[in-house]
């Protein structure tokens, strides 16, 4: 099974070889470059010890064109248990999205 991991400072985090960006609750995953990337919200989630994990997370395949409106992006989307599942689903989606072009 293939993890998040940090490669290199340049680099920054990776999933299955494509990279991960997080800002607050957003989470993206994929390239700008790519046509399609994806978005997680993380709407839910609970302390266990001294961390906090997502229960709840929101998710979205986008189109990456900009003069698109926000709405129109919107490919596919929807909501899953946890962070594992959400990517689990987001590199799937993903790499389908990319291999039909």
């Amino acid at each position: 099974m293939a993890t998040a991991r940090k490669k290199t400072r340049d680099e920054g985090l990776m999933f299955k070889g494509r990279p991960l960006m997080r800002r607050d609750n957003l989470i993206y995953y994929g390239s700008m470059a790519d046509k399609y990337i994806i978005m997680m919200q993380v709407l839910d989630s609970k302390p266990v010890d001294d961390l906090q994990v997502s229960t709840r997370v929101s998710l979205q395949l986008q189109l990456t064109d900009p003069d698109l409106k926000s709405k129109d992006r919107v490919v596919k989307k929807s909501e899953k248990d946890g962070l594992y599942t959400a990517l689990d689903v987001a590199s799937v989606w993903l790499e389908r999205a990319l291999a039909a072009r």
